[in-house]
């Protein structure tokens, strides 16, 4: 690992200080120098200024606010952790191999000088791709290099996959609470096996030295530990596994009663089961842990008590939507509100400094009224602020309470300032049987309303659901003339039990369904030129832009797929020899559902061209799904077309790779819509 000195930072900008409300964010000067970014595309290449990944990926605030660090996207693939020196207005960049094998995904502060990143990877282990994940730590300045995790060694019995979580990153001290693999050794012949215990255990590191105490015992079983905030471990996750090694579905959660060292019940939660106590956070202070149950057929937040009455008390629900998460501040990782989204993502803070707080910054952001706290100093008198919306695609700041100033810090996508974004309506749309089914429309800038080229944009997961705000690749479209129009779909999450169903794949043909009467729905309004039709999906909905083409032909003119599911019972054969494999076998199903729901299965009904992406690294979606639907395709004589990227894996994560998609997508669609 290498430190190096970037492009220098621009001065921090005074915010203008307020009395009783914070003052709006200083513009910036013709003088001042912009952090160092990727270097801009030509101006009118709109493939790659969309293409370009996310400058700032993750971001984190030292516990006395000298330091920033952020994960930031390198040019082609790969990224690197950005050091903000703030008061020396300087920005450094951390280099760790080779930038796309193994690249940062976040970062956190164990100390004012000591900083905590991890890095995931891919690699191949027998005849398989598993991914990986390893922790270092390292100075402000990126000296010091240290390797957190558990070294392993040549008798290790198993893998050394994940080998390590900060769970717990105390008063900043430089010491954290790790959560770390412990994987047994086998006797040499000559001596026992130095490590007899086995699982995921705990332990007080020190993030300077390695130093090392034990915690909590690993237990083999064992998937998460949830910490207090005081440095206790009060709630243990473990799921129960076969004699094989496979899951069996059950996740058991145990908690420690106040002043207690036993574990007692919290609750099981089955696949598939009736709903349970789920917890997501501990508040030491309060001696609750925070979780979500089913209330009404949606989740609901609760309290519960950990004195050992397991009282629960409701905290927060929605009549209309699931809670989504909680709101957390400070290092301890307070819980001040709850996470939910309607047509946009909210936050209910039951914290009244928060909600005050809340309040004032988006009087003083009015135009980008997606607010987040990201960040914040040991005594949360500095927060890391981001503020974006549909048309914006997000600024970070730096807001200081004593002076109630927010100062702009970090564009997150620098490469697109200046260009048009079309602005993004909820809408809802009739569904065959009549249900109105929520949507998002985006339709180009610049008034054009009527008529136009159109996609249906199923998305992904398919336990997922759509969010109003900058979308990156629905804006690449809209700026290129296309009206978009993103189905939540019956099997989408966030919207309640009766509207997940039995999920996008066992109930998919009502997933289908309404993804194909989105497309119905532009052209009855006028919006969509029904000769110019087409429909583009990423993972699951890759699949259901595939599917939606076997149950009506006549419908999409074209067919854009992005690591798609192709064939139901490839994705079952893809997790054997994975712990999870029963678990995705019931996700998927069995039965005539199999031959029916895989449109592989079903390439002679095809009628419009297709168009195939897929990484060859891919963990999600095996590329063996894209090659067999273009083997099929081509078998029955249809128009398809496959583009593999070599080492990317299910998100593309490379400009020139996401550049070139966008270009050769655009480019096959109004091809297609031409009848070429």
């Amino acid at each position: 690992m290498r430190g190096k000195t970037g492009a220098a930072l621009c001065a921090l900008l005074a915010g203008l200080a307020g009395q009783a409300a914070i003052a709006a964010p200083a513009a910036t000067d013709g003088a001042s120098a912009a952090p160092a970014v990727p270097a801009a595309p030509a101006a009118g290449d709109l493939a790659s200024r969309f293409g370009a990944r996310e400058h700032v990926g993750q971001v984190s605030l030292a516990p006395d606010g000298a330091h920033i660090a952020y994960i930031s996207a390198t040019q082609g693939r790969g990224s690197a952790v950005r050091l903000i020196d703030v008061a020396k207005q300087r920005e450094e960049m951390v280099d760790l191999g080779n930038g796309e094998r193994l690249t940062p995904s976040m970062c956190g502060w164990a100390s004012s000088a000591r900083l905590v990143c991890k890095f995931r990877g891919v690699a191949d282990y027998y005849d398989k791709q598993v991914g990986y994940s390893r922790l270092f730590a390292f100075d402000a300045d990126g000296g010091h290099p240290l390797y957190l995790g558990r070294k392993s060694r040549l008798g290790a019995t198993r893998l050394n996959q994940f080998d390590g979580d900060v769970i717990d990153w105390r008063a900043g001290d430089g010491w954290v609470l790790m959560q770390r693999d412990f994987i047994p050794e086998r006797g040499d012949g000559f001596n026992a096996s130095s490590v007899s215990r086995d699982g995921l255990g705990v332990e007080l590191v020190d993030s300077s030295t390695g130093k090392a105490q034990l915690i909590e015992r690993p237990v083999s079983d064992a998937e998460d530990w949830l910490a207090d905030g005081q440095g206790h471990i009060r709630v243990r996750e473990t799921m129960p596994r076969r004699e094989d090694g496979e899951l069996k579905g059950d996740t058991v959660y145990s908690y420690r009663p106040t002043g207690q060292d036993a574990w007692k019940p919290f609750s099981t939660s089955r696949q598939d089961g009736p709903s349970v106590l789920e917890p997501l956070a501990v508040d030491g202070t309060r001696d609750v842990a925070f979780a979500t149950r089913r209330l009404d057929g949606r989740l609901a937040l609760y309290s519960v008590a950990l004195d050992g009455s397991m009282k629960a008390d409701l905290v927060w629900s929605n009549p209309e939507v699931d809670v989504g998460g909680i709101a957390r501040i400070g290092r301890h990782g307070r819980v001040i509100g709850a996470t939910y989204v309607t047509d946009r993502r909210q936050t209910d803070y039951f914290d009244p400094e928060y909600k005050t707080l809340a309040a004032k910054l988006a009087k003083a952001l009015p135009k980008s009224p997606l607010i987040g706290l990201v960040g914040a100093t040991a005594d949360e008198s500095r927060l890391l602020v981001y503020a974006g919306s549909d048309v914006d695609p997000g600024m970070y700041y730096l807001y200081t309470k004593a002076k109630r100033t927010l100062d702009p810090l970090i564009a997150a996508r620098p490469e697109l300032e200046g260009v048009p974004l079309g602005q993004m309506t909820s809408v809802k749309f009739p569904a065959a049987d009549g249900t109105m089914v929520p949507g998002y429309l985006t339709l180009p800038p610049g008034g054009a309303t009527k008529g136009l080229p159109a996609i249906v944009m199923p998305h992904g997961g398919p336990a997922y659901r759509d969010e109003w705000g900058f979308d990156w690749l629905v804006q690449f479209f809209a700026a290129s003339g296309y009206a978009v129009l993103q189905p939540q779909f019956r099997g989408s999450t966030g919207y309640g039990d009766a509207w997940f169903a039995n999920n996008g794949f066992r109930s998919w043909e009502l997933a289908i369904g309404d993804v194909s009467d989105a497309g119905r729905w532009l052209v009855k309004q006028g919006i969509a030129d029904p000769a110019r039709l087409g429909i583009l999906g990423w993972s699951y909905g890759g699949y259901a832009a595939l599917q939606s083409n076997v149950v009506d032909p006549d419908l999409f003119k074209a067919v854009v797929a992005i690591a798609p599911v192709t064939d139901l019972g490839r994705t079952k054969q893809e997790s054997e020899g994975f712990s999870n494999h029963a678990m995705v076998e019931r996700q998927i199903g069995s039965g005539e559902n199999i031959g029916k729901g895989s449109p592989a299965r079903h390439a002679d009904r095809f009628k419009a061209p297709v168009l195939l992406f897929h990484g060859d690294r891919d963990l999600n979606v095996g590329v063996g799904q894209s090659k067999l639907m273009d083997k099929r395709l081509r078998g029955a004589g249809k128009a398809s077309t496959l583009v593999v990227y070599e080492g990317l894996d299910h998100q593309l994560d490379d400009d020139r790779a996401r550049a070139e998609m966008l270009r050769k997508s655009d480019g096959f669609l109004r091809a297609a819509f031409a009848g070429k």
